[in-house]
């Protein structure tokens, strides 16, 4: 007999509340197991972004949102959103970071939009992205093949829970000091190459996971067409010949991860370069065959903003600061855990405070490092207080659906993308066509 549809609620709480990790691997293949059947399958999007490189089609954002908390609810919003919307093209990312501070693995990450996706009834690809798989400068300098190893375990791990998306983000090694552009991009575009050909080495058979490049440190100056060029063209020398190489690049336009805090704890407004935007994401098209620029650090942007994405024909936008703090300052969020929350960062995040903050400041900047060690806390919130967090979110998600026009577009990623099975088996991937040349149902 099938399993009733809602015990994926229960298989759910004890993956995020277990602490054993055979035990959550375990319970992220019951949830796979059961995607499959309900005609759910964890994808790449390497399809339509080449597509969109070609010329194609155009005239949409591509919406790639980070969960740092209540996971499950907000990810079945984001679905909801789809649904109404008929709508594909929607990407579910974390980041190396993020991982480590809200306890979530790409195990439990992935498993968790799975069952998400089976709770809404929705069907066909869902794409699960790494966010920032970032190159530590520091670490790099005292010991690249130790830094990169640690990276390419990561990526192993990823990939082997089903995150076919993944973005390196190498630009923390561009050096500004060199006098010559190409010179300042070596170290990104050769660490990206040598990441990318690791990447095709353990990607299942039958999955091109879809990589992203990075030319230019979020919050750091703005990319230029100099920087772009000197980067793919240095990238494409050093990659292995018949490899597949990116499918998209994230540069930088005036945004910073966070925003801006100002001491009475609001964000500042931030000018961003459209204009880069635009140029970029044409020039990677055109002369790269990419599907355009990707936008990091952008869910603190006026909503007025917003609408300027798909005009510009930005490929990607990232977007996750916004959401956390709708959780922990929405009106429903228990007080006494939050004051509980921040008591614990003045103790368990001291260090992070800076001369001259505010304590607003502070708990902005700081309050993430404390997702992981109150999750199972938040997840244990009563049903009603997280229905009505994750219902101001959703109609969050379904504006920023709409400003992108990220709409009316799921008979297109079903005409690029093919849905495969995969299998692991002790470290070994084998992949099963499901519509062999077909695209999703």
């Amino acid at each position: 007999m099938g399993r009733k549809p809602q015990d994926i609620d229960k298989i759910v709480m004890e993956l995020v509340n277990s602490d054993d990790a055979a035990a959550k691997k375990a319970l992220a293949a019951k949830i796979r197991a059961l995607a499959y059947k309900k005609g759910i399958y964890l994808s790449s999007i390497q399809g339509l972004y080449e597509a969109r490189g070609k010329g194609e089609f155009s005239g949409f954002t591509v919406p790639a949102v980070n969960l740092r908390s209540m996971t499950y609810d907000l990810a079945r919003a984001m679905f909801k959103v789809a649904i109404r919307n008929n709508s594909g093209a929607f990407i579910f990312e974390i980041a190396k970071s993020e991982m480590g501070y809200t306890a979530q693995p790409p195990v439990e990450y992935s498993a968790v939009i799975l069952a998400a996706a089976v709770k809404e009834g929705y069907k066909g690809p869902v794409f699960v992205q790494g966010d920032h798989f970032q190159v530590n400068a520091k670490k790099f300098k005292e010991d690249a093949e130790k830094e990169l190893g640690s990276l390419k375990a990561l990526i192993a791990e990823a990939v082997e829970a089903g995150f076919y998306n993944i973005d390196i983000d190498s630009s923390t090694l561009v050096d500004l000091a060199k006098p010559e552009v190409r010179k300042q991009q070596f170290n990104n575009y050769d660490v990206c190459a040598r990441l990318t050909q690791y990447i095709r080495q353990v990607q299942p058979r039958g999955i091109e996971v879809s990589v992203g490049g990075e030319i230019g440190e979020v919050g750091a100056k703005n990319s230029t067409p100099e920087d772009l060029r000197a980067f793919m063209q240095g990238f494409r020398e050093r990659l292995r010949k018949g490899r597949k190489g990116i499918s998209k690049i994230s540069i930088q336009t005036g945004t910073s991860h966070g925003g801006v805090v100002l001491p009475d704890g609001s964000i500042a407004q931030v000018k961003l370069d459209f204009d880069t935007l635009k140029t970029l994401s044409r020039l990677a098209r055109e002369e790269f065959g990419l599907a355009g620029a990707v936008q990091h650090g952008a869910s603190t942007l006026p909503a007025e903003a917003f609408h300027n994405f798909p005009a510009a024909e930005t490929a990607e936008v990232h977007l996750a600061t916004e959401f956390q703090n709708m959780i922990l300052d929405s009106r429903h969020f228990p007080a006494e855990l939050k004051a509980k929350i921040y008591e614990w960062l003045k103790v368990n995040a001291a260090s992070e405070r800076k001369e001259g903050e505010t304590e607003e400041q502070f708990f902005y900047k700081s309050r993430k490092k404390a997702l992981g060690p109150f999750k199972k806390e938040i997840m244990a919130l009563p049903k009603e207080i997280k229905d009505a967090i994750s219902s101001e979110i959703e109609a969050k998600f379904e504006f920023l659906f709409k400003q992108l026009n990220n709409v009316d577009n799921r008979e297109l990623v079903n005409k690029y993308i093919t849905l495969k099975r995969v299998i692991s088996r002790k470290r070994t991937e084998r992949e099963a066509v499901v519509h062999d040349g077909e695209g999703a149902d």
